[in-house]
């Protein structure tokens, strides 16, 4: 399987796959239609505190990456695996996000816990 990532803000392609909103928070200013989602697994999102402190708070990618990853490991590991099924049939699956920073963003933890 081909675990792609991808801005939910772009627009939707024909080779996306299986398209899955890894946020919590509905993205601003897209409709659902233009969203064109397959799945919302919002479970595997970072919880809110979390978020905040990366956000807002002068988190360091690094320790919200390390803390993220607990997080999936811990008592979201259900959702983690829940994902994992859910997409495990399909040959391409596009995880969608709205953060703007491409290299650093929850998007890229959740393929790597896939992938493991």
């Amino acid at each position: 399987m081909e675990l792609r990532l991808k801005r939910v803000y772009d627009e939707p392609g024909p080779d996306d796959g299986l398209r899955v909103l890894v946020d919590r928070l509905w993205p601003r200013g897209i409709s659902k239609d233009r969203a064109a989602l397959d799945l919302w697994a919002k479970e595997v999102a970072p919880s809110t505190e979390l978020r905040k402190a990366f956000h807002h708070g002068g988190m360091t990618w690094d320790a919200f990456a390390d803390a993220y990853r607990a997080e999936l490991a811990g008592p979201s590991r259900p959702a983690v695996e829940w994902l994992r099924q859910e997409i495990a049939s399909h040959d391409v699956v596009t995880l969608l996000h709205a953060v703007h920073d491409a290299a650093h963003n929850h998007a890229l933890i959740v393929r790597e816990m896939l992938e493991a």
